[in-house]
Formats: structure tokens, C-alpha cells, sequence
């Protein structure tokens, strides 16, 4: 059984612009939380999670192996170490905190949470901000939430991980190919219809990469070229995210392939047989 683990694929109403795997390429092997939520409803890590151990546990049930697949660092962190139980934050606090200034935010989190302040750049305003907010609405840090942490399956499962590093150029030529092809296979009408739903714009589904400027373009704010160079430039940044994620956030004694897909000697299938094995 094939499981997802990514943030855009769980929605329904991105076929296209996730590259969600259609039937032909499924080959009747089955596969799980692909499209399983509603464009309308935010699929957080933690609502992920609880999914995919619900998943995951009838997997086992049926004697078979899930395998989950895909790109959302924080999905599997979430599922394997278990999340921390912070209270809702205050909605007045989360409304101050997301109107300051990406400088302003970092020079308040500096001095009311210094030790987050330097794990994180100044530029990396969803952190700062979550960071800071955490601390305002419950007076207690994010890292001493993190402490608390619960439900993670990671030491209740044998995992056998594998992380897939090709080349950085490699995968930035295929990040502007693959927006092409999403526009030649209906990325547009996909956005149209969601535009047809009415829903709030800061859904998840509405700032996945490519809507935002498939959106402005058929506006008539910007013309294919730029919204084509733009779309480009939004997937090569979040591989670019990726790569430092998966570098710097699991075990280090994750097994990691590196690929050269200009050799005509790769064997990532038997890689992942041999995790089977």
C-alpha cells in the first residue's frame, strides 16, 4: 500500500498541480490520502498524521507493508515523533503577530525567545511568526512545547527510510519542465475551478505553488510569460526548501541515494527493493 505524504496531493482539487498519480500510474497497486480532502477543509500535519496511523495500522492488519511516499518533511515529523499539545493561539495575538513586518517579528522574537531566534533566518517569516505568536498566547516557549511531544509512532514501527538526492541542477531543470507540462495538461481549468468555488484565499489549496499565479494571470494581472517564469521560479524555491529540510532534519543515519540521472546506471528500484528485503 501506497500512503501519501504530501501536503498538496491530500487535496482533491489539485489533480494537476500536484502531479497527483493517476490510475494508469497507480497500476493497480492501492493507494491512500491521495485527493482525500476537500479543497475547503486545511489538511494540517497533525490532521495528516492521525490519518495515515490509522492507515498505517490497517496496513498491518492486512498483513502489508505501507510504504509512504513524498516530499512533506513536517508530515513524517509530525507522524514519527508525535506533536507538541499547544492550546489554540489567541486569535487577537495571531492577528498582531501576522500584520508586523517580517524585521519587526524577528527583532520581538529575539528578545522574548532568544534560543528560537537563532535557529532561525530573518527571513523565514512562518516560523518567526509561529514562534513568536506560541509564546505570547501561552507564555511558554515553542521548544519547551516541543518537550511534551505525543502520539508519534517512531518507535513503534520497524522504518526503513530512504531519502533520494539528485543533483540540485538536475532537479531545477525538471521543476521548469514540469510546470510546462502542467499547463499543457489543464493546470489553467484547474484553476479556474477552484476560483469558481468562492473559497478563502488563505486555504492551503489556494496557495499551493502555481495557483497563486495561474490565478494573477488569468486576471489578466500578468501575461503567460510571467506567470510561467513565476510559477518556475515558486517550484524551484520550495525544492530548494526541501533540500535543505531533508539535509538537516533527519536521523543521520537515514540511508541517502544519490543519483546521476545523466548515467544510464541508476537503480533506484533496487535500492528500494533491498529496503524490502
Amino acid at each position: 500500500m501506497i500512503i501519501n505524504a504530501d501536503s498538496a496531493q491530500v487535496y482533491a482539487d489539485l489533480q494537476v498541480l500536484s502531479a497527483r498519480p493517476s490510475v494508469e500510474e497507480m497500476a493497480g497497486i492501492e493507494h491512500r490520502l491521495f485527493g482525500a480532502w476537500d479543497g475547503a477543509q486545511a489538511c494540517s500535519a497533525a490532521a495528516w498524521a492521525a490519518r495515515a496511523k490509522a492507515e498505517i495500522a490497517a496496513c498491518h492488519a492486512a498483513d502489508a507493508v505501507p510504504i509512504l511516499v513524498g516530499g512533506t518533511g513536517l508530515y513524517l515529523k509530525v507522524l514519527l515523533e508525535g506533536i507538541a499539545p499547544i492550546p489554540e493561539i489567541d486569535p487577537a495575538v495571531r492577528a498582531t503577530v501576522r500584520a508586523m513586518d517580517d524585521e519587526a517579528a524577528y527583532k520581538l522574537l529575539q528578545l522574548e525567545d532568544p534560543e528560537r531566534a537563532l535557529t532561525l533566518s530573518p527571513t523565514d517569516a512562518q516560523r518567526i511568526a509561529r514562534a513568536l505568536e506560541v509564546k505570547r498566547s501561552t507564555g511558554v516557549t515553542l521548544a519547551d512545547w516541543q518537550l511534551a511531544k505525543a502520539g508519534g509512532i517512531g518507535e513503534d514501527v520497524m522504518l526503513l527510510p530512504l531519502i533520494v538526492e539528485p543533483e540540485r541542477q538536475w532537479v531545477y531543470d525538471r521543476c521548469d519542465l514540469r510546470f510546462q507540462a502542467m499547463l499543457e495538461a489543464g493546470a489553467i481549468a484547474e484553476v479556474e475551478a477552484l476560483l469558481a468555488r468562492e473559497l478563502d484565499p488563505d486555504l492551503p489549496v489556494m496557495r499551493a505553488i502555481g495557483v497563486p499565479e495561474i490565478m494573477a494571470y488569468i486576471a489578466g494581472e500578468i501575461d503567460s510569460d510571467v506567470m510561467i517564469a513565476a510559477g518556475q521560479q515558486a517550484t524551484r524555491n520550495y525544492a530548494k526548501r526541501q533540500f535543505t529540510w531533508f539535509r538537516r532534519q533527519p536521523p543521520a543515519d537515514w540511508a541517502r541515494f544519490h543519483p546521476n540521472y545523466e548515467s544510464e546506471n541508476i537503480d533506484i528500484e533496487g535500492h528500494f527493493a533491498s529496503l524490502l528485503r
